[in-house]
C-alpha cells in the first residue's frame, strides 16, 4: 500500500455555515419549525464532524469503513467528506537516540556501540497501515541495524601490516553511510526514510578495555622502533658511503661490522650513550 494525496477544500465556509446551522435552530424551535430544527441540528453537527485542522508538517490520513481514501497534508482548516476516519501523523525530522549496547565485532571482541538516527515518515500509508508501531518499528530496526553493522566490521586493524580493511574507528564515514544505507533498506516497508544517521559513541568494553589499550601501545612502540631502526641503518649506510668517497680511512669487514654494531647502539638506544676511548687496536 502507497500514500495517495487526498483533495480537500477550504473549511472557513463549512465553518461558517455548520455554525449557522447550529445557533439558527433554536429560533426554529421557538416558531414551531421542530423538524426544520432538527434537520438544522443534525445538519450542523454534520457539517462541523469534517472541519479538520492541519498544521505544517503534519497530514491527516483518512479511512471509510476500512478503506484508505487518502492523505490530506495541505495546512489550515480543511474540510472532508465527514464519515471518513481522520488520523493525524506528524511528518516531521526526529531524533533517535540509541541506547549503549554491547556487541561482539567481526574479531569477536566485545565493544559498546551506540548511534544516533534521524529519521522521518515519508509515506503515511505504510507507516499506520503496514506496521502495528511504526514508532517501535524504528527504534527496533535501529537496534538490530547497529548490532548487523558492529558484527561485520571490526573495531580496529589488529595487523600492523597487510591489506587494511574498513573498521568502526578508522573510517567512521564510510561506517555512517554502510548504516545509513541498511537502515534505509529496513525502514522502507514502514514508509520511514533515514535523514542520517552516525555512531556517536564506540568503545572496547571494559573487561578488555585495558588489555586493548597495552596492546594499542605496543603497536605504537613497535611502530617507532621500526621507524628509528630503518633511519639509523640509513644513517650507517650513509656514513660508510661517505668515509669510502673521501678515502678518510680504510677499514676491513672487521672493523666495517665494530663500526656499524657502535653506531646502531649509538642510534637506536633510548639513553644517551657515553662514548668509551679505546686507545688499543682490534687486533692487539
Amino acid at each position: 500500500m502507497s500514500e495517495k494525496n487526498l483533495t480537500s477544500i477550504s473549511g472557513y465556509i463549512l465553518l461558517l455555515i455548520g455554525l449557522v446551522l447550529l445557533f439558527g435552530s433554536p429560533f426554529l424551535f421557538i416558531n414551531g419549525a421542530i423538524v426544520a430544527g432538527v434537520f438544522c441540528v443534525f445538519a450542523g453537527i454534520v457539517v462541523l464532524t469534517g472541519l479538520a485542522v492541519i498544521n505544517p508538517n503534519e497530514g491527516v490520513v483518512t479511512t471509510f469503513f476500512g478503506d484508505y481514501m487518502g492523505t490530506m497534508k495541505q495546512t489550515g482548516l480543511r474540510w472532508v467528506n465527514p464519515l471518513y476516519s481522520k488520523r493525524k501523523i506528524s511528518l516531521r525530522a526526529r531524533n533517535l537516540n540509541g541506547q549503549t549496547l554491547k556487541v561482539n565485532d567481526k574479531m569477536g571482541n566485545p565493544i559498546d556501540i551506540a548511534a544516533v538516527v534521524v529519521w522521518k515518515v515519508t509515506d503515511t500509508a505504510k507507516a499506520l497501515f503496514e506496521v502495528d508501531d511504526y514508532q517501535l518499528f524504528v527504534q527496533i530496526q535501529s537496534e538490530a541495524a547497529v548490532r548487523h553493522l558492529a558484527n561485520s566490521h571490526a573495531y580496529d586493524n589488529m595487523e600492523g601490516e597487510g591489506v587494511a580493511e574498513v573498521t568502526l574507528r578508522d573510517n567512521t564515514g564510510q561506517i555512517n553511510e554502510v548504516l545509513e544505507n541498511e537502515l534505509n533498506e529496513r525502514l522502507e516497508r514502514a514508509g520511514v526514510s533515514i535523514i542520517e544517521a552516525r555512531i556517536s559513541h564506540l568503545a572496547y568494553a571494559p573487561e578488555i578495555a585495558g588489555a586493548m589499550l597495552q596492546r594499542q601501545q605496543a603497536s605504537a612502540v613497535v611502530a617507532a622502533r621500526k621507524q628509528i631502526v630503518d633511519g639509523a641503518v640509513g644513517m650507517v649506510e650513509m656514513a660508510l658511503a661517505r668515509l669510502a668517497e673521501k678515502d678518510v680511512v680504510r677499514l676491513d669487514e672487521e672493523r666495517k661490522a665494530a663500526m656499524v654494531s657502535n653506531l646502531l647502539v649509538v642510534l637506536c638506544g633510548e639513553k644517551n650513550v657515553s662514548p668509551v676511548v679505546n686507545a688499543g687496536t682490534l687486533y692487539s
